[in-house]
């Protein structure tokens, strides 16, 4: 069976089998970018085997989308009938994801196969720096003007001595988390799930909320951040 995207781009058979022939394919949707679409009561994204697997494992301890098909870096995900945080209330939505990553920081880091540690990041972070697949258009304001390889070199040059080390989601931003009326939340977007220290989570979780809605997110995770920390985890993140 071959079913075309309307873009020329063949879609598998067991992603149309997931979301019917005729549904229909749309780009209209809140918070997302790349290649995400939604498709009937379904989202389809192209993603590779590292979001399937993150999502079964964190499946299993917190939620997230039910996977309904994957094939040929096609994920096919339950629609979980929520909005992210990026349109609820700053504060609220800094209160929610203290509390969100205080729990997915509480599982054993002994339990994750998923590797986000330092060194690993570092080298991934080199490996995309050579690859040509760091924009430095895209860098924060404050990084503007350097070249990836000048960042590379800040990279290692100021690197943490030390980690504390639990299960971090690794994009932990307001779009990511998915708050339902009742309260209850579902994280998405796990691609770079994996042990790691948690300033990791918290510098970008810092880096999207303004300064009131970072603070109620630290009351409700309950730590009083490092700044060096902070930064060099936000400096790690230019490279993905």
């Amino acid at each position: 069976m071959t079913w075309w995207f309307d873009q020329g781009v063949e879609i598998p058979a067991e992603v149309v089998r997931a979301v019917g022939t005729d549904a229909v394919w749309s780009l209209a949707h809140e918070g997302l970018s790349g290649d995400v679409w939604r498709v009937g009561s379904c989202w389809v994204k192209r993603a590779g085997v590292d979001e399937r697997d993150r999502l079964s494992w964190l499946g299993e301890r917190v939620e997230v989308p039910e996977v309904k098909a994957f094939a040929d870096g096609w994920l096919v995900l339950a629609d979980v009938g929520a909005p992210s945080l990026a349109s609820a209330d700053p504060v609220l939505a800094g209160t929610v994801m203290g509390e969100v990553l205080r729990s997915l920081h509480a599982l054993p880091v002994a339990s994750c196969p998923f590797d986000a540690r330092m060194a690993v990041m570092i080298e991934k972070a080199r490996h995309n720096v050579e690859a040509g697949l760091v924009d430095p258009g895209d860098f924060d304001d404050d990084n503007l003007g350097a070249t990836p390889s000048e960042l590379l070199e800040r990279l290692v040059a100021t690197a943490p001595e030390d980690e504390d080390l639990v299960v971090a989601h690794g994009d932990f931003c307001p779009p990511n988390v998915l708050l339902r009326a009742d309260g209850t939340t579902v994280l998405i977007d796990v691609s770079r799930l994996g042990v790691s220290d948690r300033h990791r989570d918290i510098a970008l979780a810092h880096r999207e909320l303004g300064e009131e809605a970072a603070d109620a997110f630290d009351r409700a995770y309950g730590l009083t951040p490092r700044p060096e920390k902070l930064a060099w985890y936000r400096l790690l993140d230019e490279f993905f």
